[in-house]
């Protein structure tokens, strides 16, 4: 197995165990009287994710790997852990809004409105690149930013609506 699979294989274990904590986390949400919001775009997320991933299978499982790229998805890895351990129980794939509760303002959120999309922008722009492949980073990101314009009019159109500051 070459690096370029253990790393793939690391990260899509890290993405599904993301997946089984944000349906968590959800539910918990939803039953303390969350509300859903944007769940229409939800599966273009999903497929967006997902078809990144298989990419970099496709492409990538056996490419040699740019360590100083490396480098920089391992700083965004623990840029992720900080956001993941700041949000708690309130961390999920979908956007779930709280009436009344206020933001989270801790963290990197001291410093970021969204710090959680601009890390996984950073990530599908530089696991390729560590993989050799600039035309999946590219695809990816540019179809990665119109899904998050979508995504991030909706959270702030929610909260907005909702009362939560």
């Amino acid at each position: 197995m070459s690096l370029a699979s253990i790393i793939l294989a690391l990260v899509t274990l890290q993405r599904l165990g993301e997946l089984v904590l944000a349906r968590h986390n959800t539910r918990a949400l939803l039953a303390r009287g969350g509300i859903e919001v944007g769940a229409r775009h939800y599966p273009l997320i999903v497929a967006l994710h997902a078809a990144w991933l298989i990419a970099l299978w496709i492409f990538g499982r056996d490419q040699q790997v740019d360590f100083l790229a490396l480098a920089m998805f391992v700083v965004l890895q623990g840029l992720r852990v900080w956001i993941l351990t700041t949000l708690g129980a309130r961390w999920t794939t979908r956007i779930i809004v709280l009436p009344e509760e206020k933001l989270v303002a801790t963290g990197p959120y001291r410093y970021l409105s969204h710090p959680n999309y601009a890390v996984v922008a950073g990530e599908i722009a530089v696991l390729p690149l560590a993989l050799h492949l600039p035309g999946v980073a590219i695809f990816f990101t540019i179809f990665n930013a119109l899904a998050l314009t979508i995504r991030i009019r909706a959270e702030t159109r929610a909260l907005a609506a909702a009362g939560v500051r």
